[in-house]
Parts: structure tokens; C-alpha cells; sequence
């Protein structure tokens, strides 16, 4: 199958400044030399505690951010293009063709528009169509994302938080894209609605043959979704493997702390919770070698010395660890 996005060492750091006044601009380094590709028709899950640069990568990838370095290549209609390098206005008519659903849509809806003119919007920035049929395709598209023409005169804060990210998602779709980021798109939502609009997603995908970069940090949640799931840590990825191999194997202790951690319905179920020590490193300074060795149980001197690459440990599978070949680790809990 062929790879619709090809990220090859993609940095991004930001200049920020310290509190204090006398101190010089430094950077922060929130992804750094991650490279992954996206194959069409697929969801790629991308997970990480908050703060380790996923939601930074996202956004790189569709270029709401430039990239410090490193090369984005897409292939939305076969020929290859680097979108690392463009200018808002050769980006322009490739943003027909990637999209992102943001985590909360309570603030990514502007609330002066209603649901018709939100969806709408899109159409009229890239100029396609008639009013009329685009309005038709409006209509079409909320009733598919669960909605109808009965909802196109409210505003969003008249709808519950479920159905405003149904409009968000609606807004995504309305250009027909190929790549769709969605970054954490149901981790503001009640439990049994998070269900529903994975269910939805999955619905979607088949419909509009959608590839997906799904962002959480709920690996119970990209378990649903996932053809494959991307680990990252501190602005690396650190473990990249198709899903049932990953939760068969994890071969990164970072991926068997985080897999501790989803919870099992089953009150009688005894789970080896790893509890990690301290925070996510801070990225302006972050450890010497391996950024986890600070927080890793299983932690040797050279670990702390050299950083580990990301290799391949199994068909398909990577992971940077310099134990990844030695350790047995747990895998997640079978759920009944």
C-alpha cells in the first residue's frame, strides 16, 4: 500500500523566554527527528502522556506550524509534495486535502456563526460551488455525521458537547479531504458518547476513505481505532508497531507504563500498576541519552549515556530502547 504522508526527521522547536528578564531566549525543542509514514485508508494512533508533543506534531504535520527542519512529504493525488517549505499561498489548495478536528469543540466553533455557516465556511474560502448546492452538500453531510437540516439555524452552544464535535467533524469532512488529524477528538466527552463518535469515525473513514493521524492519550481508546500505533516521549517517538503486536509485545517500557494504566472492567482483576516517578522532563533541558531514563525501572548506566535510535525489533515493529531485545514486559490486561 502506498504511504499518503512521509514524515522524515521533522524538528519543530519554539523560542520562548525565561521569567526572568536577564536571562536569553532559549529553545524548546517539542518534537525532535521523529520520522513515520501514513499509509492511505489507515489510522495511525499517536500516544503520549500531555506534554510529550503530540498535539505539536499534529499540527506541523498540516502545517499550521513550519517545521524547524525535516522534509513532510504528501501524495494526496500521487505526485509528491514537500510541504515543509511552502508559502501560505502554494499551501493553500493542499488544505483541501488535509484537515484537523480539534480536541475541544466549545472553542473551536466560532459562536457568532450557526452550524449551516460553520460547515459552510470552508466551501466559501476555497470557492466551490453555487450557495445553493452548497448548502445540499451541507445538509448531506450533518446527516451523516448524525445531525439534519433542523440543526443548520442553531448556534453552537445550543447543542450538547457530543453533537458540537458531530459539527466539527462535519466541518472537516466538507472539503473531501484525504488526511484527517484529530487531535484527542473525544477526550472532552462523557464515556458513552466518547463510543459513539468513535463509531462515527470509523463510520466516516469507510464512507469518505479517510486516513487518519488519531492523537490520544488514552491507549484504550486507540486501541478501538488503530490500524498501528506511534508511542512518543518527550518529542520522540519511542515505540511505532501495528496494534494487536503492540499490545501482544510492547517492547518499550514508556508503552508498558502506559499500558498499566488502562483501566479493566473487572473489580476482581489484579494489575501490576506501574507508577512512573516524577514528570515528563522539561524539553528545554531535557536528560542526557535516553529522555526515560530518569522515570525507567529498568534503567542502565549506558541509558543514561547514549540515545537510543529507533530499530527495528520485530516485523513491522521499532523501538528505542538499548533493552528492547533483552526485557520481557508485560503487555495490557485482556479486558473480559
Amino acid at each position: 500500500m502506498t504511504e499518503l504522508l512521509s514524515v522524515r526527521n521533522l524538528s519543530m522547536q519554539f523560542t520562548v523566554v525565561p521569567p526572568f528578564l536577564w536571562r536569553r531566549k532559549v529553545s524548546l525543542r517539542a518534537v525532535e527527528n521523529v520520522s513515520l509514514g501514513i499509509e492511505a485508508g489507515e489510522t495511525l494512533g499517536l500516544v503520549g502522556e500531555s506534554g510529550c508533543g503530540k498535539t505539536t506534531l499534529g499540527r506541523t504535520i498540516v502545517r499550521l506550524y513550519r517545521p524547524t527542519s525535516g522534509e513532510i512529504l504528501f501524495r494526496p493525488a500521487g505526485a509528491e509534495v514537500d510541504l515543509a517549505g511552502l508559502s501560505r499561498a502554494e499551501l493553500k489548495p493542499l488544505r483541501r486535502q488535509m484537515q484537523i478536528i480539534y480536541q475541544d469543540p466549545q472553542s473551536s466553533l466560532n459562536p457568532r456563526m450557526t452550524v449551516g455557516d460553520l460547515v459552510e465556511e470552508p466551501l466559501k474560502v476555497h470557492g466551490l460551488g453555487a450557495p445553493g448546492a452548497r448548502r445540499e452538500r451541507v445538509v448531506a453531510l450533518l446527516e451523516a455525521v448524525g445531525l439534519g437540516a433542523g440543526h443548520l439555524k442553531r448556534y453552537p452552544h445550543e447543542f450538547s458537547g457530543g453533537q458540537r464535535q458531530r459539527v466539527a467533524i462535519a466541518r472537516a469532512l466538507i472539503l473531501q479531504p484525504r488526511l484527517v488529524v484529530a487531535d484527542e477528538p473525544v477526550s472532552a466527552l462523557d464515556v458513552s458518547i466518547q463510543a459513539q463518535v468513535l463509531n462515527l469515525l470509523e463510520d466516516l473513514q469507510k464512507q469518505f476513505s479517510l486516513t487518519y493521524l488519531f492523537i490520544a492519550h488514552n491507549l484504550g481508546v486507540v486501541k478501538h481505532i488503530s490500524t498501528r500505533i506511534a508511542v512518543m516521549y518527550l518529542g520522540r517517538i519511542v515505540e511505532l508497531a501495528p496494534t494487536d503486536e503492540l499490545f501482544r509485545r510492547p517492547r518499550h517500557p514508556y508503552t508498558e507504563a502506559l499500558m498499566s494504566a488502562i483501566p479493566v472492567p473487572d473489580p476482581d482483576a489484579r494489575i501490576d500498576r506501574i507508577i512512573l516517578q516524577g514528570d515528563i522532563p522539561n524539553p528545554i533541558r531535557p536528560p542526557s541519552g535516553c529522555a526515560f531514563h530518569p522515570r525507567c525501572r529498568y534503567a542502565q548506566p549506558l541509558c543514561a549515556r547514549v540515545a537510543p535510535a529507533l530499530a527495528p525489533v520485530g516485523a513491522g515493529h521499532s523501538a528505542a530502547c538499548h533493552l528492547a531485545e533483552q526485557l520481557t514486559l508485560n503487555p495490557t490486561p485482556e479486558a473480559p
